[in-house]
């Protein structure tokens, strides 16, 4: 069954490929796929991460959000063998997750995430401005936000999360067995289950008209956001990845997608295989609604609410410098429909691109490396305070 929210051609992502940022992707392609080849990845949405859903209804609800959270931390850090009468459930998420598949590539996993952490708060940027905000102009995959109050929650909040996981699994050695990007992986899966059991039980909540909350197709579209999108964000900036550095970015994300329980063969492998995939998730989303314009608007506002910069004056041009990175990456069309408003910031992201261009050209690699992660560590640390997490 395809649920109704599929729609081809896309009303908003059609004009991202014809005449946006996409069209340079697009001619990478030997052919656009067809619609049949679409159809077949829209049956994604009808599927989900049945191990992690287990977990949570035959531990999470029997036991106790509390006991259960205590039992996955002590199974991430002291490992299974330190639990009496593991849940069968826990053994098996845990099996599958700690037999590293044959395909994972340590030099590729490194020259990954050392990217990532040369791109220093441009990255972050991009994942902010174009990854996250870009996806807003989709009704479809924010619904699950809504229902688990995302906007009662704040957009601050929300970006705290975000960082932390991101920086965690973009760390050295951060993804080897049970270090912070592995078990920031196994902890995001976790919490991705227990919030789709509990959308499925609201009684308004339609598979048929949405599919399965956090499906598998979302799942991968979000994946995509983090690596291809990104990449491609970063190339706009002034940051241009060499092709190991493409294929080390995606090889990345595949892992972690896989031990988010996204199958590994609904993953790219090639910029190629990723630019397609992201075509057939973009190009049958509808329209940015209502609450899509209220996520929109409140990530728009978050730097006006941030504990961190002290003056007002400060929170204003923070906010507005975000907005014309918005509308840098997305296009006038989408941020409008989004609802955002027009910035005096228009041309600020082009001089920071030529300024970008000129520090990657002079700056040796593993300096911009160490510079880059320090900065990302500064705002993950910024951020997590400033909401009463740990700072770990």
């Amino acid at each position: 069954m395809v649920p109704k929210r599929f729609t081809y051609p896309s009303p908003g992502f059609s004009h991202y490929w014809n005449y946006g940022a996409g069209t340079r992707m697009l001619r990478k392609l030997d052919k656009v796929p067809d619609k049949e080849s679409i159809e077949r990845n829209a049956a994604w949405l009808m599927e989900c991460d049945e191990p992690a859903d287990r977990v949570i209804t035959e531990v999470f609800e029997k036991i106790g959000f509390h006991k259960a959270s205590e039992l996955i931390h002590e199974a991430l850090t002291k490992g299974l063998h330190s639990i009496n009468d593991v849940p069968e459930s826990v053994a098996f998420l845990f099996r599958q997750a700690e037999a590293v598949p044959d395909w994972v590539d340590k030099d590729l996993l490194a020259t990954g995430s050392c990217f990532c952490r040369r791109a220093g708060t441009m990255a972050l940027i991009v994942l902010r401005d174009y990854c996250l905000m870009g996806g807003y102009e989709s009704s479809a995959i924010n619904k699950p936000l809504i229902y688990t109050q995302a906007l009662k929650k704040g957009a601050a909040k929300r970006m705290a999360e975000t960082i932390d996981f991101w920086v965690n699994v973009t760390g050295e050695n951060a993804m080897d067995l049970h270090a912070i990007g592995f078990n920031s992986a196994i902890k995001v899966r976790l919490m991705h289950a227990y919030a789709r059991t509990s959308i499925q039980k609201m009684p308004d909540w339609s598979n048929q008209q949405w599919g399965i909350p956090l499906n598998q197709c979302d799942m991968v579209a979000t994946n995509l956001g983090f690596s291809l999108v990104f990449m491609e964000g970063l190339k706009r900036v002034g940051l241009i990845p060499t092709e190991k550095e493409i294929k080390g970015v995606l090889h990345l994300w595949k892992y972690i997608g896989c031990l988010l329980g996204i199958p590994p063969s609904y993953l790219p492998d090639t910029e190629t295989e990723a630019i397609e995939t992201l075509y057939k998730w973009t190009i049958t989303q509808s329209a940015a609604d209502d609450d899509t314009k209220a996520l929109a608007n409140a990530l728009l506002n978050e730097p006006l609410s941030a504990a961190f910069a002290k003056h007002l004056w400060q929170k204003k041009f923070v906010a507005g410098a975000h907005l014309a990175y918005n509308y840098y990456f997305l296009g006038t069309r989408a941020c409008t429909a989004m609802g955002l408003p027009k910035t005096i910031f228009r041309y600020y992201p082009y001089s920071v691109a030529f300024l970008n261009r000129i520090f990657e050209f002079f700056t040796p690699y593993n300096t911009s490396v160490t510079i880059g992660r320090k900065r990302q560590e500064l705002i993950k640390a910024l951020y997590l305070s400033s909401h009463g997490y740990p700072t770990h």
